[in-house]
């Protein structure tokens, strides 16, 4: 049993000797660098050996600042991007409150819709889990709280995509910007 144990935590399945799982290749060490520098931390994965526990730690720490200031100028960039459309808006219908709150409003629809409310569906088709599911999956890992009792691209009856990892990873990195700036908006709100 322990043999098992340790075989499917390194990506052997019980279907053959493969790693369908993905743990390793390319699309899982992105997805694991990815949780890693942006602290999520699922438990799922993690280097077994002393050479890999300390490559970890020195990738964290020069990871986990880089990713904050990473994550600092997406979200500036997705800000500015509202800022300039509201200006514009203002410019040619001549609006002035208007504009500004019409263009936040439409930041938050778009970034809900791509960040929590449609990659469910995406979930639902490709890891066969309710849209609650996805959606439950979403919010923990954008808020960076990654409890672990989901995580894409580990059921072994399944076949990923080669891509589907690498455009997660990605949609992580945007969506935690996003959600950021969603949670400072709130913050200034409360203060």
């Amino acid at each position: 049993l322990q043999g098992i144990i340790q075989a499917y935590k390194s990506g052997i399945t019980l279907q053959g000797n493969t790693t369908s799982l993905g743990r390793w290749d390319f699309s899982g060490s992105f997805f694991f660098s990815i949780s890693t520098i942006t602290t999520i931390g699922y438990g799922n994965l993690s280097p077994s050996t002393v050479a890999g526990r300390i490559f970890c730690i020195v990738f964290a720490l020069f990871g986990i600042p880089l990713n904050l200031v990473l994550l600092n100028e997406i979200g500036q960039l997705m800000l500015l991007g509202v800022q300039r459309c509201a200006r514009r808006l203002e410019e040619v219908f001549h609006w002035q409150n208007k504009a500004s709150f019409l263009m936040k409003t439409c930041a938050l629809v778009t970034g809900l819709l791509l960040f929590l409310l449609l990659p469910p569906l995406l979930f639902s088709d490709k890891e066969g889990w309710s849209y609650d599911e996805g959606f439950y999956y979403s919010f923990i890992t954008l808020s960076t709280i990654g409890f672990g009792d989901y995580v894409i691209g580990m059921n072994p009856d399944r076949t990923y995509p080669s891509w589907y990892k690498n455009v997660i990873s990605l949609w992580i990195l945007f969506g935690m910007a996003w959600l950021a700036l969603v949670i400072k908006f709130c913050i200034n709100i409360l203060e």
